[in-house]
C-alpha cells in the first residue's frame, strides 16, 4: 500500500531543495531529485522495493509539477505577444510536452534510485493497516 505521507514529503523535500538549487544550475536539481526520493524511501521504510516505489512517485509527481510549470510560463509569454506569439507558444507547446515527459522520467528514475537506498536503510515495515505496529 502506497504511503502518500512519505510521497508527499519527500516531494517537498525536493521541491524546496530545487528552488535553492537554483543557484547551482544542474546539479541543485540532481541534488534535490536525490534526497527528495531518499527521504521518500526512508519515510516509507519497509525494504528497497517499498523505498523503490515510494522514491519514484516523489520524483514523478516533481516532474509533473516542474513541466506543469514550465507550461504555463511558456503560455502566459506567448498568450502577451498576441495571435503571433500564441502560434509560436503552440508550437513549442509540444516541444515542452516532451521536454516535461523527459524531465519525469530522469526525475522520477534517480529519486527511484536513491528511495530505494532510503527503504534498504530503514528496514521498518509497516504493518498492512497502514500504520507503524506496535513494537514490544
Amino acid at each position: 500500500m502506497t504511503n502518500w505521507r512519505a510521497v508527499i514529503i519527500g516531494f517537498l523535500v525536493a521541491t524546496v531543495l530545487g528552488i535553492l538549487g537554483l543557484a547551482i544550475p544542474g546539479v541543485g536539481q540532481l541534488a534535490a531529485g536525490l534526497i527528495g526520493g531518499f527521504v521518500a524511501g526512508y519515510v516509507a521504510g519497509g525494504g528497497l522495493l517499498r523505498g523503490f516505489w515510494h522514491g519514484l512517485l516523489a520524483g514523478a509527481l516533481g516532474g509533473l509539477v516542474g513541466g506543469l510549470l514550465i507550461a504555463v510560463f511558456v503560455g502566459l509569454a506567448g498568450w502577451t505577444l498576441g495571435p503571433a506569439g500564441a502560434m509560436i507558444s503552440g508550437a513549442a507547446g509540444l516541444g515542452i510536452l516532451a521536454l516535461a515527459i523527459f524531465v519525469s522520467f530522469v526525475m522520477a528514475l534517480e529519486s527511484a534510485i536513491a528511495g530505494a537506498l532510503g527503504g534498504l536503510l530503514n528496514p521498518d515495515r509497516p504493518d498492512y493497516r497502514g500504520y507503524d505496529a506496535p513494537r514490544y
